[in-house]
């Protein structure tokens, strides 16, 4: 921090805390578990809800809902399983009355009392930063200004609300409210073909709901390689679910009591009834109301919060993790920046650490799952990185073969003539768990070999990996070598 910039604040001569986190997402309860477990002071500020998005609107009850409409889709495929035919009867608002039931079972996990315990000064209510070492906090018991040595501004982010014309006349869902809807509608809208696009679309329509999927893009899961959204949209289609794409949307009317979204594809007007619209079309920082404007913190191109390699803003002492930060939204990445916030925040002043990305999983909870770490295809020839591709078929897999669920395949990009891992791609069943050891193998710089030479139980998943591997080992045999050792066979049995 410049001396200007200094001099508009007086610098307490003690302090409160070590450290205050504004936040209790994920990114939040990390980085002020981390500050407790060094025996730091830390106060942690939410107004809302402990566990942020993911606990409440996000992660938990999107995996809880696709869960009870996985069970309804296996039973309606009954005859696969040998199963001459089988039913299965439910209630709309009690699936939904499971999904926040799933919630309340996580809450503890990430409650006031247990953190508490854990030695964080826990405290609901608003947080407004008013100097870089003092924040200022509203709760129900009055106002108070606590100060600190540093601060980590965890505040999350919110569903993006397009201006799409006459949107708020029809009334609209999102991520966030979605979870309160206990009447089935007959007819749904989702707007938008990313992930949450994607997970929460194939889920209703397994629920009995007529879902459309409208997307402006060329496909759906645009982040993902051609064949990946190929195989996802024949298998949401094949459920009935109508998937437009290259469908922008330009208005929501009322026409004789009937809710319609007017989409423009090829130059034409395509019109779709619907009784509830999703939208679903990405979500945007929280960087309003605590005081990042007032301070002058500085905000990215993307409006995020603008932080280096050390998680740092333009306040040396004032940190920012999580979606608030990007540049990816996801739980883990959250926990993962924490670290980083956290250890910077409270030892910067004898050693930094940069967080590192090198190596970022995700997963598209879809049926099928859609996982992935480091480098795509599409992505390498963006950025001009040579490799080569192994890839196993999940179709000729024994468990896969088992289970009915002989679908999907493993797609390994290696630097071109040498054991190095650029990254992974793994549709199909459990994606999300069997991506894992990759990556375990590119954070510890372990390549194919290695992966096929680790014993993998059968009947598993997880032998995909292992045969990828022999894919990759068997692309690249010692052909001289192979020769010397035929002539080598021959003359033994002469």
């Amino acid at each position: 921090m410049s001396e200007s910039v200094a001099k508009k604040w007086l610098k307490p001569k003690h302090f409160d805390n070590n450290l205050i986190v504004i936040g209790a997402g994920s990114g939040g309860l990390v980085t002020s578990y981390i500050a407790a477990a060094v025996k730091a002071k830390v106060t942690l500020i939410e107004k809302h809800k402990m566990g942020g998005d993911c606990l409440n609107t996000g992660c938990v009850p999107s995996k809880a809902l696709i869960r009870s409409a996985k069970f309804l889709s296996q039973v309606s495929r009954s005859a696969e399983f040998g199963i001459k035919s089988a039913q299965a009867e439910f209630e709309f608002a009690e699936v939904m009355e499971r999904v926040q039931n799933v919630v309340k079972a996580v809450e503890p996990h990430d409650s006031i009392a247990r953190y508490s315990e854990l030695g964080v000064n826990v405290l609901t209510g608003t947080a407004k930063i008013v100097s870089p070492w003092q924040v200022e906090v509203t709760t129900e018991t009055g106002v108070q200004t606590l100060s600190t040595r540093s601060i980590v501004i965890a505040a999350g982010a919110r569903p993006f609300v397009p201006p799409i014309p006459g949107l708020d006349d029809v009334g609209y869902l999102t991520s966030d409210t979605v979870w309160n809807l206990r009447k089935k509608p007959k007819r749904l809208v989702v707007l938008g073909g990313g992930p949450i696009g994607c997970e929460l679309a194939q889920a209703f329509a397994r629920l009995g709901i007529e879902v459309t999927q409208v997307e402006m893009l060329p496909r759906i899961m645009m982040r993902e390689d051609s064949e990946v959204s190929a195989l996802v949209t024949a298998k949401f289609r094949k459920e009935g679910i109508k998937v437009l794409v290259e469908h922008k949307a330009k208005q929501f009317i009322v026409e004789n009591g009937e809710k319609i979204l007017i989409a423009e594809h090829d130059g034409k007007e395509v019109r779709i009834a619907f009784d509830e619209v999703l939208l679903a079309i990405g979500r945007v920082a929280n960087i309003s109301g605590y005081g990042v404007e007032e301070m002058g913190i500085a905000l990215s191109p993307r409006r995020t919060i603008l932080v280096n390699a050390f998680q740092e803003t333009n306040y040396p002492n004032i940190y920012a993790c999580g979606d608030v930060a990007g540049p990816y939204q996801f739980t883990h990445t959250a926990a993962h920046q924490a670290w980083y916030a956290a250890v910077n925040a409270l030892f910067g002043c004898f050693k930094k650490f940069k967080t590192d990305y090198s190596v970022i999983p995700w997963a598209t909870f879809t049926d099928p799952e859609v996982a992935r770490v480091g480098l795509n295809e599409q992505e390498a020839k963006e950025q001009g990185i040579a490799y080569e591709v192994s890839i196993y078929g999940i179709d000729d897999l024994d468990r896969a073969i088992a289970d009915s669920e002989a679908h999907g395949f493993v797609k390994v990009l290696t630097v071109p003539n040498k054991d190095k891992i650029l990254g992974v791609t793994i549709v199909g069943e459990h994606s999300g768990d069997l991506i894992a050891e990759f990556v375990l193998a590119m954070k510890h710089g372990l390549g194919l070999n290695k992966v096929l030479g680790t014993i993998h139980i059968y009947p598993t998943m997880a032998e995909a990996n292992k045969y990828v591997a022999g894919v990759w080992k068997r692309n690249h045999a010692p052909q001289k070598l192979l020769v010397w050792v035929q002539r080598y066979h021959a003359w033994r049995r002469n």
